[in-house]
């Protein structure tokens, strides 16, 4: 890799919000220091780590300055009282670490990802919420998601609550999460710039995600924790009831519209969404995170885009 294409990655790495750098796979570093002191035990039992017998005196190096001040001489191993000097003794084995068993059978970053009774506290409240405002601080409030103990800011929503057009995307990223706004960073930057080929302004819009909190590490939120925010993004959709519904990327489609098809198949067409109280025109387009990275791709989008505009123009002659 050359030297441009490394600083380009490392850019992308930051602007997509890594923060943290893993392995592949897990490494026991309390097993690695018992296994490297058993090693130390062996090479002491067969002497090939026999301390050395009295050592000449090692001269101390030249100091000037404040450091000037005479030094004695360094004592040889075994002392001018003729002790020997005391033999390697390698540190005792460490005991194996051995994890508590957890309460539930999967954990993500270190909190337990909650289960049955989350997804049903989170229709409750979601069902309850009778406008935007009381949404808003229901999710404040819930306690059932793991995410919102990692993340420093809720992630509503951001444009008109009265738009013609709703966007959803998966999660917040970083600056998302920093700023307490969707799609702000540069995958936001890219949205602005594509709504506005159509002649649609970030304001005349209103753009939300099915997760409103950051992942930690910007990973990919878990089935478990997608399935708690649902009920909070389709009461959101309903609330909103747009003319029209935007998915952003695949996650977010095969979340809400319950797609399997990759976004490359599904980008394009128009699905039905259903509120419970009516149908809305959906479609799934490239998230624009992908398009940073694959470039080419925008001319797929610009497509969905005409659509979109079509669509739009559609509705208002009816």
């Amino acid at each position: 890799m050359q030297h441009a294409e490394a600083i380009a990655l490392l850019d992308w790495y930051v602007a997509a919000g890594v923060d943290v750098a893993l392995g592949e796979d897990p490494a026991d570093r309390f097993a690695e220091t018992a296994r490297e002191a058993q090693e130390r035990q062996a090479r002491a039992r067969s002497g090939a780590e026999t301390p050395p017998g009295p050592a000449a005196e090692v001269p101390e190096p030249s100091r000037t300055g404040d450091d000037a001040e005479e030094r004695p001489a360094r004592l040889p191993a075994g002392d001018a009282r003729g002790t020997p000097p005391r033999r390697f003794e390698p540190p005792p084995e460490r005991p194996r670490f051995e994890p508590p068993p957890q309460p539930v059978a999967r954990a993500t970053m270190g909190a337990a990802v909650p289960g049955d009774a989350a997804v049903g506290a989170a229709r409750d409240a979601a069902r309850n919420a009778a406008t935007l405002g009381d949404l808003r601080a229901a999710l404040e409030s819930f306690d059932g998601c793991n995410l919102r103990t990692t993340a420093k800011r809720l992630v509503f929503a951001d444009g008109d609550p009265g738009a013609r057009v709703m966007l959803v995307g998966e999660a917040p990223g970083r600056e998302e999460d920093d700023l307490g706004l969707p799609f702000v960073g540069r995958s936001g930057r890219l949205l602005d710039r594509m709504l506005a080929t159509i002649g649609l302004e970030r304001g005349a819009v209103y753009i939300a995600n099915v997760v409103p909190w950051r992942p930690p590490g910007n990973r990919t939120p878990t089935p478990q924790e997608t399935e708690i925010c649902k009920p909070f993004i389709a009461r959101q959709i309903e609330l909103v009831d747009p003319d029209v519904l935007v998915f952003l990327g695949g996650a977010a489609a095969a979340a809400l519209a319950g797609t399997t098809e990759g976004i490359t198949r599904l980008r394009g067409r128009w699905i039905e969404y259903d509120t419970g109280r009516r149908n809305i025109r959906a479609l799934a387009t490239l998230h624009p995170a992908y398009l940073l990275r694959q470039p080419i791709q925008k001319r797929l989008a610009f497509r969905d885009l005409l659509a979109l505009k079509r669509a739009l123009g559609e509705n208002e002659r009816t």
